[in-house]
């Protein structure tokens, strides 16, 4: 029978059907149904990137500096990550309708806390806890809007999802930076709060009575907890290191120490369990090992690079973090238009010639940035950002189908799981490193202008015969020129990091051509084609 919004609402439900017993939803329920989903979705992946251009505003109010604010982005993306191995055990144990609904209310909480916190602590332990109850909703979302079509219709449902999953990275600057600048930061987490408790509503009245088998299967809790352990302990390194002068530290040491030795120990024990929280014998497979590093390198850069240009523009190039949201959000734009092309083609192509295109594109907008200036201008900065764009239509859908590509079917969503936790995982990584690189390359970017310019250079002295002139103090004076210093230094760190993710790039382009050739079978290609999705 199909399910509406609105009947029967008092009666109790019936006993859960085994996964496919339900048939397709028709009419007004399947709408409602599909914009409720949706609406969740736009809300969790919006959360990635509404915070980027508002840190610089968050960390001032906190008290922190701009890249302590970047906790608030990689704590949410490692809390995520841990979250998504266990999608697969809390569906069976749960149902993955209460499962939907309960972290979709859960994510609601928590973007409260978020913006209630009061301080940077307050706001990372939130952070964490919504990016974990956040890690099984877009691998629901998928399966329960496959359920609601035909199948034949499935690719249709899907397209509408991954239109979504698009717009919300493109939204997210725009509607973080006009948030902070118009109104308050914690506005960028409260907005989470109709459109979640809606969507729940929603989700529950028209889904619940299509839950699925419930089954009570062993968890594997060391190996959860090892798992924990080391990623927690290794972000740590990468987000205390800077402030603690690295291995100079005990902290740092011990944190480290942590962080390799609990690896060491989850490998070990993930290789001989029963039931492992992560399946490693995958990267047993050619394709899925090469593609999941080939996947994970390259979204650790972007998305470091990502963190790193609003931070740059709204630092030292004067920009509000409403102009910031504007320069950066157009990289989703051509991805919109390209990705249904892209996803049409991938199954006639050889998808390595497309990856090989996407890394070429990425290495481009890199080293066209490399080359900026503080007299940049507005349009400068925004090309490469616009040609980005083809670069990411690229890169998520034949890169995932060549990682796939090769698995029986039974193993595609456990190896769609463990590559998007590995991908996740180095986009926070990618974060941490970009932005402590960033500090260590202005800091000596600094020192040697510093050394060029100083009270005895010709240079230093028309500077302050100028400024003098302008009625500053020599003290004012030299402040003055320290801040361009500063500026510059930190301009010519950021083409640093720029020209490097050009070569990295670069450097990928071999590791895609390590793979072989994907089968042309449908199967692979509609799983490949859903994790690219929810790689958004």
């Amino acid at each position: 029978m199909a399910a509406t919004a609105t009947a029967d609402a008092g009666t109790p439900p019936k006993p859960a059907a085994p996964p496919g017993a339900h048939p397709p939803l028709q009419g007004s329920a399947r709408l409602w149904g599909t914009l409720a989903i949706s609406a969740a979705t736009f809300m969790n992946v919006l959360d990635t990137s509404i915070a980027n251009v508002s840190l610089p505003a968050i960390a001032g109010d906190l008290g922190v500096s701009p890249n302590q604010g970047t906790w608030v982005i990689t704590s949410f993306a490692v809390a995520n990550a841990i979250a998504v191995p266990l999608t697969g055990w809390l569906t069976q144990r749960l149902g993955q309708v209460r499962l939907m609904v309960g972290s979709v209310l859960l994510f609601v909480l928590a973007s409260l806390l978020c913006g209630l916190a009061t301080s940077m602590p307050m706001l990372i332990a939130f952070r964490v806890l919504q990016g974990f109850v956040a890690g099984p909703m877009i691998p629901l979302s998928q399966s329960l809007l496959l359920q609601s079509y035909p199948r034949e219709q499935a690719g249709r449902a899907m397209a509408a999802w991954a239109m979504t999953t698009l717009v919300a990275p493109v939204m997210g600057p725009l509607l973080g930076g006009w948030i902070t600048d118009n109104i308050d930061w914690p506005w960028i987490f409260y907005i989470n709060v109709p459109v979640g408790l809606l969507a729940a509503f929603f989700i529950w009245r028209i889904y619940h009575r299509r839950e699925s088998v419930v089954r009570k299967l062993p968890i594997d809790r060391i190996g959860l907890a090892l798992l924990i352990v080391w990623i927690a302990a290794l972000q740590m390194v990468l987000d205390l290191g800077k402030e603690h002068d690295w291995f100079a530290s005990p902290l740092i040491v011990g944190l480290a120490v942590t962080a390799v030795v609990g690896f060491a120990f989850f490998l070990a024990w993930e290789l001989t369990d029963e039931h492992p929280v992560v399946d490693l014998t995958l990267f047993k497979g050619r394709n899925f090992w090469a593609g999941t590093v080939g996947t994970s390198i390259a979204y650790g850069l972007f998305f470091g690079n990502v963190v790193l240009l609003p931070l740059w523009l709204q630092q030292f190039m004067g920009y509000t973090a409403t102009d910031a949201g504007m320069v950066t959000a157009p990289v989703g734009l051509l991805a919109i238009v390209l990705s249904p092309f892209v996803g049409r083609t991938v199954g006639k192509v050889d998808p390595r010639r497309y990856v090989t295109f996407s890394f070429g594109v990425f290495a481009l907008v890199m080293l066209m940035r490399s080359h900026f200036s503080t007299q940049a201008d507005f349009n400068t900065i925004l090309i490469p950002t616009i040609i980005q764009g083809v670069a990411v239509a690229f890169f998520f859908i034949p890169l995932n189908t060549l990682t796939l590509s090769g698995l029986p079917p039974d193993r595609i969503p456990a190896a769609a799981g463990l590559s998007n936790f590995v991908r996740i995982t180095f986009g926070a990584v990618g974060t941490s490193v970009a932005t402590t690189v960033w500090e260590s390359r202005a800091a000596l970017h600094h020192a040697h202008l510093s050394e060029a310019i100083n009270n005895g250079s010709p240079a230093a002295q028309a500077a302050l015969a100028g400024l003098a002139g302008n009625g500053m103090g020599t003290t004012q004076s030299l402040a003055a020129i320290d801040r361009l210093l500063q500026q510059q230094a930190f301009t010519m760190a950021a083409n640093d990091i720029f020209w490097l993710s050009s070569m990295l790039f670069l450097a990928l382009i071999p590791l895609v051509w390590l793979t072989r050739v994907p089968k042309r079978d449908a199967a692979s290609q509609a799983a490949a084609a859903e994790a690219a999705a929810g790689a958004h």
